[in-house]
């Protein structure tokens, strides 16, 4: 895991592979090509490209026409912006109508780092998650990214996927088979299972090594897409361990914690910890000093499975 790049520039890289196996392909923007790497499909197909502007409702409405008229669309703007201003319009133009668009957010969590916390969301995978229709992705570094993404592309209707402005280590490799809708089992274990999402992947993988030092054995799986969930390695790892911690670079409500404790509690009741963000806002500051001031590192990890050990 000695490489590190941000998967907000992994999207930009698959967007310049898939315009060239796409004519059908349109990438849009709210003014923030250069940092959400859209940017890099407008230099390649300037033709196929449009900046909306600061205007991310006119935005995600004119992605819904272009798609609705045929078009493939891979929207981008901040988390925040997707999420919480154009929530309206995508409820109710790209997911009640099932409208082939790609949302995909930039810049979302703790990690935004020195925005603050006007552009950390929180709440982002929550509220697509109560969008009928509406697939959530997470991908946990660039390789990931760039098979979520151009899974989602292949697919049709609509899609949100969560992208970061940190560099984050390279944690799978090229060849790894990572599917959309299918948790990754990343390490047996039969004491506890660490289900993490997102960045939190790496750290669930490095806690778990701290974890077999004391004489625990986690097991570890990353769920990169939250919606559809992956109901079988979830309950299946459940039932083996009986002892689930999620982690996530999100509110514990609404998210994968969420995600996961609901199904638990209907089919495979189990004693649970969450690590995220606990209902608090963010502020600006370095990502690490940040994941460590609001609990999101694996030594957060290690404790909250000793929480529940």
């Amino acid at each position: 895991m000695d490489n590190k790049r941000a998967t907000r520039e992994a999207y930009g890289k698959v967007l310049v592979e898939l315009g060239a196996e796409y004519p059908n392909l349109v990438v849009m923007d709210a003014d923030l090509s250069g940092s959400t790497k859209s940017g890099e499909f407008a230099k390649v197909y300037p033709e196929r490209f449009f900046n909306a502007g600061i205007a991310e409702q006119n935005l995600y409405g004119m992605a819904a026409g272009l798609a609705l008229s045929g078009k493939i669309v891979c929207a981008s703007t901040f988390a925040m912006f997707a999420s919480g201003r154009a929530f309206e319009i995508i409820r109710n133009s790209i997911g009640y109508t099932g409208a082939n668009v790609k949302i995909c957010a930039s810049h979302a969590g703790i990690t935004v780092g020195e925005d603050g916390a006007s552009h950390q969301t929180f709440e982002d995978i929550a509220l697509m998650r109560t969008i009928p229709g509406m697939t959530v992705i997470n991908p946990c570094d660039g390789n990931s990214a760039e098979k979520l993404i151009r899974q989602a592309v292949e697919m049709d209707g609509p899609a949100y996927i969560r992208l970061g402005r940190a560099a984050v280590p390279e944690f799978y490799n090229q060849e790894d088979e990572i599917k959309l809708g299918k948790g990754k089992l990343l390490r047996e274990g039969k004491d506890v299972t660490i289900i993490a999402t997102g960045i939190m992947v790496a750290e669930a993988m490095e806690a778990a090594l701290i974890l077999q030092e004391e004489g625990i054995s986690a097991r570890v799986i990353d769920i990169h897409t939250i919606k559809p969930l992956d109901r079988d390695i979830i309950i299946e790892a459940a039932q083996e361990t009986g002892r689930v911690v999620t982690a996530e670079e999100h509110s514990i409500l609404g998210g994968l914690g969420g995600a996961v404790s609901e199904l638990l509690a209907t089919e495979c009741p189990t004693r649970m910890a969450m690590i995220g963000q606990h209902d608090t806002f963010g502020e600006s500051g370095k990502p690490d000093e940040l994941k460590a001031k609001y609990g999101m590192t694996k030594e957060d990890i290690v404790l909250a499975v000793k929480s529940i050990y």
